[in-house]
């Protein structure tokens, strides 16, 4: 018993120590408090040690105190073994198994923020703003994001199952996936729609995007684009730095894209435009959806409040706040959220999102049934077209190419973005007065 106590009180110590280090940065009166508090912890304990059936290792009751302690904050803040801290600094240089989605907590809800393109989860058919209520047939009500992100991952080519509550159709659905490599590319589809309109889909903010990006408003320029549609549907976010320097593409030196604010001074920032070049001043209309999150909301955001461009689409997310990693002495850290994201206007885009000038929701064609005829024809033609395709790989990059212009030109929301930017084009080459017409938002229900 005596060698137990020694163990919790050298244990303490240390606790003590470090508390007492941060306790020193705050007022006074907070000070009293959380000492107060903390005697209510030492006690608890010392009697768990001492009096619990088992015998429990110290650092084990402390590290879960601290995982209590960060989850009660909100869904993205947590504490991290040593273990997992390292795989955080780890992971975006290594190559692991995964299901291609992005996930968050919502009203206590592990929820599914969006299925990333062209991977397992979205070829299963998942959507954004579906709950994830089983993994593996356990019920997710008490899990952590961490401890969902760890479930779901695991080695290439393994099965996991999961069951999913998809509220409009208010039914569950058991979806088993392959676990694959995840590979993204951030800036795809490129190219020109009708009447001279460029299109770029961009799914992530990474490391190249930015480059990426300016590579394709090069080559929609070079083509003779008048306009462009930027398509963030279903994109998780990323990197901030990285969407204030798409941002700038659009922006002029001296506007504001974001600003964060937390409850200490250096969490505050403004983060303004510094292009004094190539601004690219086309039409613009930015297409966004509950799929969008973080740095998508950032840029969509930059570019309403500063009457850039327009935003079409449905509500975004709202993921909008900021994770600081802290290093703790023994290798464990902290991932705490230390301030949240503002548009030009003040907004606030955490549990908000930016809700678009133009509402439109997708509609999605009803697929007409084939005969056993038609399905037939499909399957011979499709096996010629399969081994031409095999032995012709500019073809077989051609027909993908004419594959999605024809799925974005049936895309009703594309359509709507088409339709704003011809009639901004007939609008600039109308000889009116400006006086004479009155802005107002137009919602286009469909």
């Amino acid at each position: 018993m005596r060698k137990k106590i020694l163990v919790v009180c050298s244990t303490l110590v240390v606790f003590f120590s470090l508390t007492t280090l941060a306790i020193s940065q705050i007022s006074r009166k907070v000070k009293d408090d959380l000492y107060s508090q903390i005697e209510l912890f030492s006690y608890a304990l010392t009697t768990v040690q001492s009096d619990y059936v088992e015998e429990i290792p110290p650092k084990e009751l402390i590290y879960g105190s601290l995982k209590g302690m960060l989850s009660t904050l909100d869904p993205h803040s947590q504490f991290l073994t040593p273990e997992e801290y390292k795989e955080l600094k780890t992971e975006t240089q290594g190559k692991f198994g995964g299901l291609g989605i992005e996930i968050s907590m919502k009203d206590g809800l592990l929820t599914i923020i969006t299925p990333i393109e062209d991977t397992p989860a979205w070829n299963s058919g998942i959507k954004a703003g579906d709950r994830i209520v089983k993994i593996e047939g356990e019920v997710t009500r008490d899990i952590t994001l961490s401890e969902a992100v760890k479930k779901l991952r695991g080695k290439p080519g393994t099965e996991v199952n999961i069951t999913i509550l998809r509220e409009e159709e208010f039914e569950l659905k058991e979806i088993k996936i392959i676990r694959e490599i995840i590979r993204i590319q951030d800036v795809k589809h490129v190219q020109i729609l009708n009447e001279k309109i460029g299109y770029i889909r961009l799914t992530e903010f990474r490391e190249d995007s930015a480059k990426e990006f300016r590579k394709a408003l090069d080559q929609l320029g070079e083509e003779g684009a008048e306009s462009l549609i930027v398509d963030l549907r279903n994109n998780p976010g990323g990197l901030l730095n990285v969407a204030i320097r798409i941002s700038e593409e659009f922006l002029p030196e001296g506007k504001t894209i974001v600003s964060t604010k937390g409850r200490r001074i250096m969490q505050n920032s403004i983060s303004k435009s510094r292009n004094t070049d190539h601004i690219v001043d086309w039409p613009m209309v930015i297409l966004i959806n509950e799929g969008s999150a973080s740095g998508s909301e950032i840029l969509a955001g930059a570019v309403k409040d500063n009457n850039r461009g327009i935003v079409l689409g449905t509500k975004s997310f709202g993921k909008g706040s900021v994770q600081s990693v802290i290093p703790m002495p023994d290798g464990s850290g902290l991932r705490l959220t230390t301030s949240k994201y503002f548009t030009p206007s003040g907004t606030s885009i955490h549990g908000t999102g930016i809700t678009p000038d133009i509402v439109v929701k997708r509609i999605y064609p009803p697929e007409k049934e084939k005969t056993e005829e038609e399905k037939k024809s499909k399957e011979i033609f499709d096996n010629i077209e399969d081994k031409d395709l095999k032995e012709n790989e500019e073809l077989k990059i051609s027909k993908r190419a004419e594959e999605v212009r024809e799925r974005l030109l049936n895309d009703n929301q594309v359509q709507a973005a088409m339709s704003v930017l011809k009639g901004i084009k007939v609008y600039k080459n109308f000889d009116a007065p400006v006086e004479m017409v009155e802005e107002k938002e137009v919602i286009i229900h469909k």
